[in-house]
């Protein structure tokens, strides 16, 4: 019998998470009530979802009774903790829990966790290319769109349980061990969430800690934030870098394992199974340097749980990319179109105009995080041509950056995409890199990139 059999469950927040609760809860026999500050009319997505399922409904507010009364909270990512309901609800001794603790408690194959500023989701999605090409049954969730606990819902059945974790799902596990946990890099992000970065770092922090001395750690050397870890790691540490570690100290040399870029050679070269291996970048087909890291994080998780040299190198000559990430759209008029929607930080940003050499006019803006936009200053006086500002940002990112190269600030998402095309030449690359959330103007980057998509193939 469910020990959740009977129990009255407050699932708060009504996305993919709580969509994924309220199935596994109701499965399990629980009492289940949803509450979201949004309005029905705004989740039809989300209760068509559970439309064949007993659950209660408190959407347009949040009633204390509901939090006080109840046998356990399931937080959604999207809601922060320090919404009163949930503090009088933890004064009171209510426990609370989330989608991706339930799912870690309930796993039985061993899980690759990836967390990170930026990167995650290629990373992720590299990973879990590489297990089945490997001939592995492999679950791909998290973050990355799907929730881990739809697959516990579902059954299982995986090899492996790859996942994209963000701060947000980590701040409430408890039980999670992963078999590798992977740290992309860590740069300043969600800072309307979270007062500071140390706050912001130690819920990151939250998967060094689950981790055991089973564990494989793989580090990003080259993040100041990210190597300051491997202080603290208490599994087996895995490195990744882009300088050749055996130009460090002669003890670092020595007791290195990892993978590092030999730039010239346009190789990868790994030291990760006990023997040096070498993989070629040749038919490498993403751009930028972060994704030459994110690719080294992905073999570092993959050759450490067993995954072929071959099938690696197969997944570096074929892989894609995934959408909304310096996505390639079109080439008009001699104008290269890329959709970066998922660039929802300034580090990301960097990321993407370190990757062109080509003139860029750049669209950015949306719902600020709490950023600091001056470091993107240098970048843009060399690399971006135009500057296109939209949505609740534009003014504030105008303030700290609209000095260094010919900026414009427009009212809609249409007229920005318009203005850049108008303005471009042969050679010109039109970026969609926003630097912000999307929640001013859509229901998240995915739909903002979709829309970027559809109005760019219609020009």
């Amino acid at each position: 019998m469910s020990k959740y059999k009977g129990k009255k469950i407050l699932v708060v927040g009504f996305g993919r998470s709580g969509v994924a609760v309220a199935r596994y809860m109701t499965k399990q026999g629980a009492r289940v009530t949803v509450t979201d500050m949004k309005q029905k009319s705004e989740l039809s997505d989300s209760v068509a979802a559970c439309a064949d399922l007993k659950v209660e409904y408190e959407l347009g507010r949040h009633s204390s009774k509901s939090f006080l009364t109840s046998d356990l909270i399931v937080v959604s990512p999207g809601v922060a903790l320090n919404i009163k309901p949930l503090e009088e609800a933890r004064a009171a001794g209510i426990p609370m829990t989330n989608e991706i603790e339930l799912a870690a408690c309930a796993l039985k194959e061993p899980l690759v966790a990836i967390t990170g500023t930026n990167g995650k989701t290629t990373t992720t999605a590299m990973i879990g290319e590489m297990f089945r090409a490997d001939g592995k049954k492999v679950y791909v969730g998290g973050n990355i769109g799907t929730p881990l606990l739809d697959y516990i819902t579902a059954g299982g059945g995986a090899d492996v349980v790859v996942a994209e974790l963000s701060s947000f799902q980590l701040e409430l596990t408890q039980r999670l061990i992963p078999a590798v946990a992977v740290f992309t890099n860590l740069e300043p992000d969600h800072l309307d969430r979270y007062p500071d970065m140390e706050t912001y770092t130690k819920a990151k922090k939250r998967l060094l800690v689950a981790c055991d001395k089973n564990s494989f750690v793989v580090l990003n050397r080259d993040c100041a934030n990210i190597s300051k870890f491997a202080a603290e790691n208490p599994g087996k540490l895995i490195w990744f870098t882009k300088n050749d570690p055996m130009k460090s100290s002669s003890e670092f040399a020595e007791k290195f394992t990892g993978i590092y870029y030999k730039r010239q050679a346009r190789q990868l070269v790994a030291r990760i199974t006990g023997r040096e291996e070498v993989y070629d970048l040749s038919q490498f087909r993403l751009y930028g340097d972060h994704n030459r890291e994110n690719l080294m994080s992905a073999i570092c998780a993959a050759r450490a749980m067993g995954v072929s040299h071959k099938a690696v190198q197969s997944v570096i000559n074929s892989f894609k990319g995934v959408a909304h990430r310096l996505e390639f759209i079109r080439k008009k008029d001699g104008v290269y179109f890329f959709n970066d929607s998922k660039a929802t930080n300034v580090m990301s940003v960097q990321r993407s105009l370190s990757s062109f050499s080509n003139p860029i006019i750049l669209l950015a803006g949306g719902r600020d995080k709490g950023m600091d936009y001056a470091p993107l200053a240098p970048l843009i006086r060399e690399k971006v041509k135009i500057l296109i500002l939209i949505g609740e940002a534009k003014e504030k990112i105008n303030r700290a950056v609209g000095d260094y190269t010919e900026t414009y600030l427009v009212g809609t998402f249409e007229e920005a995409i318009l203005l850049a095309y108008q303005k471009s030449r042969n050679g010109d690359i039109i970026l969609l890199s926003p630097g912000c959330a999307s929640y001013d103007m859509f229901r998240n980057y995915e739909e903002r990139g979709d829309y970027f998509k559809k109005f760019v193939n219609q020009l």
